[in-house]
């Protein structure tokens, strides 16, 4: 008899992480449910979704009561507007899915039996007095500051998903994720690597906030989707850093999206934004140990493929 395929429900599916993350679980043979309300994703992310009968996209903001008929095996929690320019526009926002959208998802988990999976963040650590940054590190968060809305949203997630796993016994991870790039990040996105490409690419200057020493480290999409299966899939609960841990100076970044856009950009430097952390890199021993993982794409190869994507965006 042939085994009734798993259900697993992505909030925030139509976003940049979110859409990548229903395809890998579509490619292990999952019934997929994507959730999104739509203010940052976009339904353009999973278009060429449209005609796959294993897959489904619900309009719904998660802060909002919501149901899912059916049995499901896995919720991921990964709705939420994430770049710097969404926290001054969705404040309130951000910090309802943070809470009542973590709650409702977790409601679902609990309801249905299901494994539970949260998107969380290396903002959890703010701006870091330790480098590079381990879970066990408790992080340098200004609780009031412009970037509040976001770190401390996902703070909050964290704490709820583990009083979720301790008082009614919910099957939950946490992962907590470092900087992310490639295909489907809006042009308009704010952070540092669609910001770069869209700029060298309309031949406009590239702005580097301060004089660019600020440190980050940068993941391919497809090598975090990786280690977020690997964690869902895993007896591991977290909290657990996924990313890369190549740091690299936002200054060399943006010589190099310079040289690989063929681009006649100047950079031009501007004040850095309050509360923009100097150095962010992430230990990755316990995922190497306890997950096996291991980023597989090079900066060079990653950003090659990120800026055809964006090219072939911006001619359409």
């Amino acid at each position: 008899m042939t085994e009734r395929p798993q259900t697993a429900v992505v909030t925030g599916g139509a976003g940049f992480i979110g859409s990548h993350l229903c395809d890998g679980l579509l490619a292990r043979g999952c019934l997929v449910v994507a959730l999104d309300n739509l203010i940052t994703g976009d339904e353009a992310n999973l278009s060429h979704l449209a005609g796959e009968p294993r897959f489904r996209f619900m309009r719904q903001d998660v802060s909002e009561p919501f149901e899912v008929e059916g049995s499901v095996a896995y919720v991921l929690h990964f709705a939420s507007p994430a770049s710097p320019d969404d926290f001054p526009r969705y404040p309130i926002e951000i910090l309802t899915a943070g809470s009542a959208g973590t709650r409702n998802a977790l409601e679902l988990a609990r309801i249905k039996d299901a494994r539970f999976l949260l998107a969380s963040t290396s903002e959890v650590y703010g701006d870091p007095l330790v480098h590079p940054q381990a879970e066990e590190y408790y992080g340098n968060v200004n609780p009031v500051g412009a970037r509040a809305c976001y770190d401390e949203a996902k703070r909050f997630a964290e704490a709820l998903t583990m009083a979720y796993r301790r008082v009614h016994g919910v099957d939950t991870k946490i992962a907590r994720i470092f900087n992310t790039y490639g295909p489907r990040m809006r042009l308009d996105d704010g952070r540092v690597v669609p910001n770069f490409i869209a700029q060298a690419l309309a031949g406009k200057d590239v702005t580097v906030y301060g004089d660019g020493s600020h440190t980050r480290s940068f993941c391919y999409v497809s090598d975090l989707v990786d280690g977020l299966l690997r964690l869902l899939d895993s007896a591991e609960t977290g909290p657990i850093n996924l990313g890369n841990g190549d740091e690299m100076p936002v200054l060399e970044l943006a010589r190099l999206i310079v040289s690989l856009t063929d681009s006649g950009s100047r950079l031009r430097f501007v004040p850095a934004p309050e509360g923009d952390p100097k150095i962010r890199r992430p230990d990755l021993t316990k995922a190497r140990q306890q997950l096996g993982y291991e980023p597989k794409v090079s900066s060079h190869d990653g950003l090659a493929w990120t800026i055809e994507w964006f090219r072939q965006r911006l001619a359409e």
